[in-house]
């Protein structure tokens, strides 16, 4: 074989192992989406526009295992990140397996709700899920973002299905930022909900939110789950004892309290989805 021929030969096998290391670093990148993991009953609706804001938005719906069956009405839990909540395929931290939770607390607790999960607006997420400016991230839009809930997607679902529609049969749901959110809510329109979820509260984000609650006391009938994990953030525990001792202070009677600490728990859809079944069963409990 003549030089050039070695030449010719040895840059055709870097140019092949150059495309395939390429090949390898793309997959690498962008590895393939998981299956699907919702459950038979959740259901992707059309999407929605948030007004004012003029995005749109997908909701994402979970009807009982009785529901087709039944003529039943059911009490129903809004929540944000939707796309965190039912199907593995479209999460981006790890699914909640909300659905997988409820079909099984159907079965064994006679637990029924229909769940209403949001998504959230990717680059708008920070924005969306406060109703307090921060200096750092920008302009909130948390009072668009809720609106959109009460007076959208509320009437909506009310209207399409067979639910419970007055406030003690309508709660809201959120980990982190979706439970600062969730936060103002409960206290924004407390005629709408009366039970809320707050999983690790992301309180630090808009220090206004004590003030907040201190200016505006919740009826002594609400019911608030508290949650969070004591390896997340050092200020997370903190700041929610301090949000706990603002909201007795108010006179919500402690009865109307859950709460839960996880100390080995950290800030993530793993700690959530194992708590949100004790959640759920506590806010629902009428007896409680």
């Amino acid at each position: 074989m003549s030089v050039m021929r070695c030449v010719f030969a040895l840059l055709a096998g870097l140019n092949m192992a150059h495309h395939a290391l390429g090949e390898e670093a793309e997959g690498a990148a962008e590895p393939p989406r998981p299956a699907s993991t919702a459950q038979a009953n959740v259901h992707v609706l059309p999407a929605m526009t948030i007004p004012g804001l003029d995005r749109e938005r997908t909701i994402r719906l979970y009807l009982p295992p009785g529901y087709e069956a039944s003529t039943a009405r059911y009490p129903v839990l809004y929540m944000h990140d939707g796309q965190n909540l039912f199907d593995a395929a479209s999460s981006f931290l790890g699914e909640w397996e909300v659905d997988e939770s409820l079909n099984l607390l159907a079965q064994k607790k006679h637990l029924e709700i229909i769940v209403v999960g949001i998504d959230n607006g990717g680059e708008h997420r920070k924005q969306e899920l406060t109703a307090w400016d921060n200096a750092r991230f920008g302009k909130a839009e948390g009072a668009a973002y809720m609106a959109f809930i009460v007076d959208i997607v509320k009437p909506y679902i009310d209207a399409h299905y067979r639910t419970q529609p007055d406030r003690m049969h309508t709660a809201i749901m959120g980990s982190s930022l979706g439970a600062l959110i969730s936060h103002y809510a409960i206290y924004r329109y407390p005629e709408v909900f009366g039970k809320a979820g707050l999983f690790s509260p992301s309180y630090w984000y808009a220090p206004e939110v004590y003030a907040y609650t201190a200016a505006h006391p919740l009826p002594r009938d609400v019911k608030l789950y508290f949650y969070c994990g004591g390896s997340e953030d050092e200020q997370m525990l903190g700041n929610m004892r301090r949000m706990l001792a603002r909201i007795r202070a108010a006179g919500l009677p402690a009865q109307r309290i859950g709460l839960a600490v996880d100390m080995k728990a950290k800030h993530n859809e793993a700690a959530w989805r194992k708590e949100f079944p004790r959640a759920v069963a506590w806010l629902f409990d009428d007896a409680k």
